[in-house]
């Protein structure tokens, strides 16, 4: 497993090793022993599985706070995105910066968003699956949202996106509270 290190201290990319013939591949995408040699020691106790018709579709910029705020470690497993994370931890000295990687079926890469991060991603093709692990079950009390288009994020939108109306209600960041501190 390559475990790359984002500008956004404990934001990583997770790239696993593909083994391949003729049938296709083969990839381990969590080991827990691996990963907590690596430092990674996370408990997941849920995955989730989206999918999206349309190229544009972007959902987020989501959270959950706490008590149940969640570590995610999200893959799309087909199709293509762009993953963002958004550092909301009071006190980081990145606070309020994004990071974004394409993710897509045919590179691997997964990223690992810690508590303390909001997430959203948007397509780049139709049909897109995107799967992901949590360290923490879904809460609806501790469900939060950013507006998408208030943070800075180049999305690389040719157009509108396409939004849920959660995602088109929600408080743009210059009003926003963060639940999270580093203190």
């Amino acid at each position: 497993m390559n475990v790359e290190q984002t500008p956004l201290s404990g934001l990583v990319i997770l790239t696993p090793p593909r083994f391949g013939d003729a049938r296709g591949w083969f990839s381990e995408t969590w080991n827990a022993t691996k990963m907590q040699a690596a430092g990674l020691d996370i408990n997941w106790v849920q995955d989730n599985h989206s999918f999206s018709a349309q190229v544009g579709t972007l959902r987020g910029l989501h959270f959950q706070s706490p008590p149940h705020a969640q570590d995610k470690l999200v893959r799309c497993s087909r199709g293509a995105v762009f993953d963002v994370a958004v550092d909301i931890r009071i006190g980081s000295p990145t606070y309020g910066q994004w990071f974004g990687a394409e993710l897509t079926a045919e590179n691997g890469k997964q990223l690992l968003i810690p508590k303390g991060f909001l997430h959203g991603f948007v397509t780049r093709t139709p049909d897109v699956e995107v799967q992901y692990k949590c360290s923490d079950v879904y809460a609806p009390e501790c469900d939060g949202a950013v507006l998408w288009s208030s943070v800075g994020i180049d999305w690389g939108l040719t157009g509108d996106p396409v939004l849920s109306a959660k995602d088109q209600a929600a408080k743009p960041f210059d009003a926003f509270t963060s639940p999270f501190s580093l203190a």
